[in-house]
């Protein structure tokens, strides 16, 4: 059978979804707590970051609201204490989706697969037809989407191609994943506030040649997207560290923590560039009031920015900057993309990064919309700095630790970062 490995992790996540327990946390990192004004060096700092994503990678599929989810909240908010600040667990609702049945069937051939968790969704009985690609006559339609490369131009050909499958007039659809392999690469849920279109089920790229026959002999199938709904609570991590100066415009330093799979790079890499912003900001006493929040819901609407921006309404416009860590950071061999509101905070962050040895490949168009939380951010008012990073298994079950990820390289930017944010937080 093809795609064999994928095969296999589709099950799990239809096992596992929305009921995984962490078995064991990881065990916690060094409480090294620097001097003032000392920024993280050497071997102890790869350390630190390595553990951190070992340790997260461990826990399981991080979707939002999910036991695994939580646990990894109450993991992150114990790193945080070692890191020396105090963090606080903010709660916030949603309904979460948990996956039943999810299966593509054709004569006697069954394909799993993972539904798209912003479209609507059949009963256990599933929509039956003839398959054929999306837009024909056929009653069931086969699209396929296009590799996710963040860091280069054309998201906008991806999005034209989404949009038309949540218009489709066909009963259901399947939509077969690629990335720059054969695979399962899930795509995110920006509507899943509200969500339309017709259910589409999610298919790994390795069966694209077999399917594709079938469509072309208009072949009969029976495509079901069954799940169920769970109110759930999911939980933001937040801290403060005081600054010496209230007056002064505080930072905002954001990362999200959730997403499919274990994304050991995805989100491994940012949630470690924001322990060690903390770990150098608490102990170097900043002037400015400085904020930090790593975001569950990020995979469906970022819902864990809308709760932290409602809270607190006026953040975003006061910040001097939100430093967001975007996806990917770490990820072997991969360029990077800065977004920025302004002029001065992409001239910040390319000083940053390229002190520390490291090359900016791309800086975005002023105008253009940053990816993820970045772009809640930016409507709620605020001026940004986003770093964003490719990844051949984003959003795939390979993105595991360690092949993943590439310490050295994410030292670099957790080092480059910290020590730049450290200055900022330190000016009158």
């Amino acid at each position: 059978m093809k795609g064999g490995g994928d095969e296999l992790q589709r099950r799990k996540f239809l096992a596992t979804a929305g009921r995984t327990v962490v078995a064991a946390l990881a065990t916690g990192v060094p409480n090294l707590l620097l001097a003032k004004g000392q920024t993280p060096s050497g071997a102890a700092l790869d350390q630190r970051l390595a553990d951190v994503i070992e340790g997260y990678d461990a826990q399981g599929n991080h979707r939002t609201g999910t036991p695994a989810d939580n646990a990894s909240a109450e993991w992150l908010a114990k790193r945080v204490q070692e890191a020396g600040a105090e963090p606080s667990l903010e709660p916030f609702t949603l309904s979460r989706i948990d996956p039943l049945s999810c299966y593509l069937r054709i004569t006697d051939r069954r394909i799993d697969g993972v539904p798209l968790f912003d479209a609507t969704f059949t009963d256990a009985n599933g929509a039956r037809g003839t398959l054929g690609p999306i837009g024909s006559d056929a009653e069931i339609g086969l699209a396929e989407s296009k590799p996710s490369r963040l860091t280069e131009p054309g998201s906008e050909v991806q999005r034209a191609r989404i949009s038309e499958v949540r218009q489709a007039k066909q009963k259901a659809v399947i939509l077969l994943t690629s990335g720059t392999r054969p695979g399962l690469f899930l795509l995110n849920a920006p509507a899943f506030k509200a969500p339309f279109g017709p259910p589409t089920l999610q298919i790994s790229s390795a069966e694209a040649e077999w399917l594709k026959v079938q469509a072309q002999q208009r072949a009969e199938a029976t495509l079901v997207a069954h799940v169920e709904r769970t109110q759930a609570q999911a939980f933001n991590v937040t801290v403060h560290i005081a600054g010496s100066d209230p007056n002064l415009a505080p930072l905002v330093i954001t990362t999200p923590r959730s997403g499919w799979w274990q994304c050991a790079s995805e989100r491994g890499g940012g949630i470690g560039c924001w322990l060690e912003m903390i770990r150098v900001l608490a102990a170097g006493r900043p002037a400015r009031d400085c904020f930090f929040v790593a975001m569950s819901g990020h995979e469906i609407s970022w819902l864990g920015a809308d709760a932290y921006i409602d809270r607190r309404k006026d953040l975003p416009k006061r910040a001097l900057a939100v430093i967001h860590f975007g996806a990917n950071i770490g990820a072997p061999r991969q360029p990077n993309l800065i977004q920025a509101s302004s002029a001065t905070l992409e001239q910040w962050a390319v000083t940053a990064i390229e002190r520390e040895g490291l090359n900016v490949n791309r800086k975005a168009e002023r105008s253009a919309t940053p990816f993820g939380e970045a772009a809640v951010f930016k409507r709620a008012g605020a001026q940004y700095v986003a770093l964003v990073c490719d990844n051949d298994a984003f959003h795939n079950p390979a993105d595991r630790w360690p092949d993943a990820v590439d310490v050295a390289v994410l030292a670099r930017y957790a080092k480059a970062f910290a020590k730049g944010a450290l200055e900022l937080a330190q000016q009158h």
